[in-house]
């Protein structure tokens, strides 16, 4: 099983609707038995919370349910999964931080952020953060998740030889 972890701060806003975007093309692809995701955030701000309602609503108005628990990343997760995608640069660099501790490596094969897939060229290599924005930058959020989220799985099916 491949396994795959999408990271933001708080794991409220960013990664979870990236989580729930990527587990619903699973679905419609059939890859489920091959791929599993989860998100996870790098502060402890909302352990156990929901996703923001904002995001929730957004989602909703695109048929998709978020029920993610706000969770921490932790060492664990290091030897639990297989791929790690980041919302931003900040989130990128503290997971490299944790994995070089954990193992004393430094990996870049698994270890992404999410815009490197993004089939819309931007100079900027984050997904915006919209927690302190208005709903626009929160379908701004969906649409950047949405993309980069096909080609991800484009190329993990392309990296394992996978056919849904």
């Amino acid at each position: 099983m491949i396994s795959v972890l999408f990271v933001c701060l708080g794991n409220i806003c960013r990664s979870p609707v990236a989580e729930g975007i990527f587990r619903q093309l699973l679905s419609e692809e059939g890859l489920e038995k091959y791929i599993s995701c989860d998100s996870a955030g790098t502060s402890s701000y909302h352990i156990g919370q929901l996703p923001d309602l904002r995001t929730r609503e957004n989602a909703l108005e695109h048929g998709l349910t978020l029920t993610h628990r706000a969770r921490r990343l932790t060492g664990d997760d290091l030897a639990q999964f297989n791929y790690f995608v980041a919302m931003d640069e900040k989130n990128l660099e503290t997971i490299e931080k944790l994995n070089y501790r954990s193992t004393g490596l430094y990996t870049t094969d698994t270890i992404f952020l999410l815009r490197e897939f993004d089939p819309d060229v931007s100079d900027d290599p984050d997904v915006p953060d919209p927690y302190y924005e208005g709903p626009e930058v929160f379908e701004e959020v969906y649409q950047i998740c949405l993309r980069c989220c096909r080609q991800l799985l484009t190329y993990l099916i392309q990296q394992h030889n996978l056919n849904g």
